[in-house]
């Protein structure tokens, strides 16, 4: 396999779209992948090919991110909710995910990618289950990107499962509940260590979270383009990234003067 990674952040060659500030990259992005489905149908092909394209712009903007400094990249794959939809593409969406990891590991490994995970993986085939903790067994002390892949995830079922952790504990003694703060609650959650996203981009046209990263969102940047997921690539990152950089971000409070 090509080596899609590169060292263009320190090479002159590097070109730099969007003329974004590479001194100011947003430490964590979190990208909603949506418009698979619909860009499939637009071209008159099954819904599976349009997953299959979503990959190759996961590749890309993979890459982008380790090249230009990205700390932490959170990719939706597969929401709590997309198990209603038909058995045939739910299936094709984990052979997807069993294909990328097995195809790409070597090669964010060698590039220093930890390939993280975050959700309620148990409710995933157990193969799958496998492949995703035997990635981040093996690429865990890395030092680059990590890569964040949310399966069968969702913002509700995460505070859910971390409100029931922090119960138990409470219970045990291990925590007092007069002690709880917001901090207290983060630590329970799947981002655990990880700082809450700086922007949140969604792709396809829509305008909402769809049960994503509900507590960690509370002061992200939301960045929309009408460009379904696998036609973004790494110019349309580049413009999300400059938006970002042009915003004035006051975290509740006032712009000095």
């Amino acid at each position: 396999m090509l080596n899609f990674f590169s060292s263009k952040k320190s090479n002159q060659n590097y070109t730099n779209e969007g003329n974004i500030d590479l001194k100011n990259i947003p430490k964590h992005i979190a990208i909603i992948m949506d418009g698979n489905g619909r860009w499939a149908k637009e071209r008159r092909l099954p819904r599976t090919m349009g997953h299959k394209a979503g990959v190759e712009a996961i590749r890309e903007i993979v890459k982008e991110c380790s090249n230009i400094g990205v700390k932490y990249l959170t990719l939706y794959a597969f929401s709590t909710e997309n198990w209603v939809r038909p058995k045939d593409e739910v299936s094709a969406l984990m052979s997807l995910l069993m294909e990328y990891l097995k195809k790409e590991f070597r090669e964010l490994d060698s590039n220093n990618v930890v390939i993280n995970h975050i959700g309620d993986i148990s409710k995933l085939p157990q193969v799958c289950q496998q492949e995703l903790i035997n990635a981040y067994e093996n690429t865990k002390h890395n030092t680059g990107l990590v890569l964040n892949l949310a399966l069968n995830y969702g913002g509700r079922d995460e505070l859910v499962r971390a409100f029931k952790l922090m119960h138990e504990d409470i219970i045990k003694g291990k925590i007092n509940e007069n002690d709880i703060n917001d901090n207290t609650l983060s630590n329970y959650l799947d981002t655990k260590g990880m700082p809450d996203p700086d922007i949140i981009i969604r792709p396809s046209g829509e305008q909402r979270l769809s049960n994503f990263l509900l507590w960690q969102c509370a002061y992200s940047e939301f960045w929309y383009s009408n460009i379904k997921w696998p036609d973004f690539k790494k110019e349309n990152l580049h413009k999300a990234i400059y938006d970002y950089q042009n915003r004035d971000r006051r975290f509740g409070g006032v712009k000095q003067s």
